[in-house]
C-alpha cells in the first residue's frame, strides 16, 4: 500500500485484535486494517465502494482489489468523477491464516449491520460498517464484493460449518468458472450483465448444475444466482447502493490461473463502473 500513498489517502481504519492461537497466554494479536480513498472526495460526485478479502482465505479478492488500484484503474476512474473507497482486505487475520472464518467460528460474511457497527457479528463487520459511518455519504452509487468459491469450501468449511452448527454436511458441487451474486431484493439485471460480459473477456462463466443451480441457489440468468444480503448479514448489502454485485472466481478450475482470477476481479470492478458512468450519462446525471 506504501507507493500508492503518491495518488491516494491510504489510512487505517481499525485494529482486529484476537487472543494468541498458540494456547498461550500472549498478548492478543492485532491486525491493522487499511482503506484506500481517491483524492477530491466531493458529495456531488458518485461514491463507490470496493470490498475484498471479507473471507480472508479468498485471495484474488485482495490481489484483485489491489491490482484495481496499483494498474491505474482507480485513478482513472476517479478523473471521470468517481469517488472510490477500496478496503482491499477487510479479515487480514483470515487471509494471514488461510481461513473463512475469524478466530471465533464466525463468518465475517453472515455478519453485517448496515449502519450499525454495534450490531454487527464480527470485528471484522463492525470495522468496516464505522469506516462506512465516517465517510458521511447519504446515497452510495455502486458496490463490488470480490469473492471466490474453491474446491475447500466443500472440502472443509461446509463440513466445519455442520460441525459448528450441529448439523449433517450433505455433499454439494462447486461451479467450474466464475460467477455472480446480486442481491435478491435488488437483482439489477442489466448490471449484472454487463458484469459478467465484461469478465467473460477475462475467464470463462461457470455453468449451471443439470437441476439449473449454481451452489444450490436457483440460476437466474448466464452465471448469475441472488442471495438475500441484509437477511442474511452479506457485505454486499453494507451500503444503500443500488448497484451492487458479489463476484466469485473460482481458482482451482484447471482453465484458470492465480493471474487470470485477479484480472477477472479487476474486470468485475472496471465493467460495474464502466456500467454506472453510462447509465448516470443516459439520465444527464454524472
Amino acid at each position: 500500500l506504501e507507493p500508492l500513498k503518491d495518488a491516494f489517502d491510504v489510512f487505517e481504519y481499525g485494529e482486529l485484535s484476537y487472543p494468541a492461537q498458540d494456547g498461550s497466554d500472549g498478548p492478543d494479536v492485532a491486525h491493522k486494517l487499511f482503506a484506500v480513498k481517491t483524492r477530491d472526495w466531493s458529495d456531488d460526485k458518485p461514491s463507490v465502494l470496493v470490498t475484498g478479502g471479507v473471507h480472508g482465505y479468498e485471495t484474488s479478492g485482495v490481489q484483485g482489489a489491489l491490482m484495481f488500484l496499483t494498474e491505474g484503474h482507480a485513478a482513472n476512474f476517479a478523473a471521470l468523477g468517481l469517488n472510490i473507497l477500496v478496503a482491499p482486505c477487510v479479515s487480514p487475520w483470515g487471509y494471514e491464516h488461510i481461513q473463512r472464518w475469524n478466530p471465533d467460528a464466525v463468518d465475517p460474511n453472515r455478519s453485517f449491520n448496515r449502519g450499525s457497527p454495534d450490531d454487527c457479528g464480527s470485528q471484522e463487520a463492525a470495522n468496516l460498517v464505522r469506516l462506512l459511518l465516517s465517510c458521511n455519504v447519504e446515497q452510495w452509487a455502486c458496490h463490488v464484493d470480490l469473492h471466490e468459491t474453491t474446491d475447500t469450501d466443500e472440502t472443509e468449511f461446509r463440513v466445519a460449518k455442520s460441525a459448528r452448527d450441529g448439523d449433517v454436511s450433505e455433499p454439494g458441487t462447486i461451479p467450474d468458472g466464475f460467477y455472480l451474486c446480486a442481491d435478491a431484493q435488488n437483482v439489477q439485471l442489466e448490471f449484472q450483465r454487463a458484469v459478467i460480459e465484461g469478465v467473460r473477456k477475462v475467464t470463462h462463466i461457470a455453468p449451471p448444475d443439470p437441476d439449473n443451480t449454481i451452489i444450490g441457489s436457483p440460476v437466474i440468468d448466464d452465471g448469475l444466482i441472488a442471495y438475500d444480503y441484509t437477511a442474511l448479514g452479506l457485505c454486499g448489502g453494507v451500503t444503500n447502493a443500488p448497484l451492487t454485485t458479489t463476484t466469485e472466481v473460482y481458482p482451482d478450475s484447471p482453465k484458470a490461473t492465480d493471474e487470470l482470477c485477479n484480472l477477472g476481479q479487476v474486470a468485475s470492478v472496471t465493467s460495474a463502473l464502466d456500467y454506472l458512468l453510462a447509465s448516470r450519462g443516459a439520465t444527464g446525471e454524472l
